[in-house]
């Protein structure tokens, strides 16, 4: 690894250069370099590009009418962003959700896990030369899109958990096609492993780059894969459990490197187990009603929450005031992305330019979902 220049302003052969937002692998998003030659000596995240006001439009929809408008900001994770949302309302209105939605969320958060995590791979194949990662795992995501579309009836953002439940029931015969669709995935993975994983390009490109110790990743509030693959085994999920995650069985991959490599290879493993709690709610769900009747304009009663879930790109957390009107008073988002942009300046000192897309990209980091 390169040793972290100290970074001089008077020094006159440092260069300020700006990657971003017009970069097509900057997504949107602008860093600030300081050069060194092709040495980052220092890096500056600009963020706010699609900035969309999540929060405040909340103030003025009501509860139902959020739910659309909140799955924008991250479109590979619609069920992710949502499940937080609804579990906060459902707990300032005391709601008792019927055991086969908690199922139904738990499937479609699990689905757009997948979704997210095979996107996320796709373009990080995409960043090292790797450009054969990109089609298979584009490919092989609109599988579960598919499976995701036949539950919601809608593609991409499914506006599908909303509070009291989710908006309908799964089609009779779904189950069949999952069963098939996860045995054929389960053998896929492995090919990734040995084409994507193994691979010497990959390899050199990923391993011993962008290394976060599990000290820093603590210290810096890393969340999701970008935690667990610096050796802290962390997960909502099983740290604080909700819905019905403590009756599914199922591991929190982690690795201890805290490398590129080990960011991508967290990321497929917790495919694997997302694999393993779908098996697991497809066959326990059970019969019975799939929300609660709250009517278009529900009103919640007077009182403040903080809920958070494990969503694709980490902690998905939600601090919500309401004042006992169908509108809520505040609603204030965290999201993953927000969480790991922090480690960027961090990780790039140092670095060699043509490391920054694995570094920046291997951080799960999505734009909009910071910028909400």
């Amino acid at each position: 690894m390169t040793t972290a220049y100290e970074y001089s302003p008077d020094a006159d052969k440092i260069m300020s250069v700006s990657l971003g937002p017009q970069h097509p692998g900057a997504g949107h998003f602008r860093i600030r370099l300081w050069l060194d030659g092709d040495i980052v000596v220092k890096a500056d995240p600009d963020p706010g590009y699609v900035h969309r006001g999540e929060e405040k439009m909340c103030e003025y929809r009501n509860y139902m009418q959020n739910v659309p408008h909140l799955e924008r900001p991250v479109i590979l994770d619609s069920s992710g962003i949502l499940f937080a949302y609804s579990l906060a309302v459902d707990t300032l209105m005391n709601h008792k959700i019927p055991q086969r939605a908690e199922y139904l969320r738990v499937i479609m958060a699990e689905l757009n896990r997948i979704i997210s995590h095979e996107y996320y791979l796709g373009i990080l194949g995409l960043f090292v030369g790797q450009t054969t990662m990109i089609t298979w795992c584009m490919g092989d995501r609109d599988l579960f899109i598919d499976l995701a579309a036949r539950i919601a009836g809608a593609r991409v953002t499914f506006a599908y958990v909303i509070p009291g439940g989710v908006r309908n029931d799964m089609p009779e015969g779904l189950s069949a096609q999952a069963f098939d669709t996860f045995d054929w995935f389960e053998k896929r993975m492995d090919e990734y492993e040995k084409i994507f994983f193994r691979n010497p390009l990959w390899e050199e490109r990923s391993k011993g780059v962008g290394v976060l110790t599990r000290e820093d990743a603590i210290r810096l509030g890393a969340t999701g894969n970008v935690l667990r693959a610096s050796g802290v085994p962390h997960d909502i999920r099983r740290a604080e459990p909700y819905s019905v995650y403590p009756e599914l069985d199922f591991d929190v991959p982690s690795y201890k490197e805290g490398d590129c490599w080990a960011r991508g290879y967290v990321a497929l493993h917790e495919m694997r187990q997302s694999i393993r709690i779908l098996r697991q709610a497809f066959k326990n769900i059970p019969p019975g009603p799939v929300r609660l009747k709250l009517g278009p304009q529900p009103r919640v009663p007077p009182g403040e929450v903080y809920a958070r879930t494990e969503a694709a790109h980490g902690e998905m957390s939600y601090f919500l005031v309401s004042d006992g009107t169908p509108k809520p008073y505040r609603v204030k988002i965290g999201t993953g992305s927000f969480k790991n942009m922090r480690i960027l300046p961090h990780l790039l000192r140092g670095i060699h330019v043509a490391d920054i897309p694995p570094v920046y990209w291997g951080l799960n980091y999505w734009p909009v979902e910071a910028d909400k």
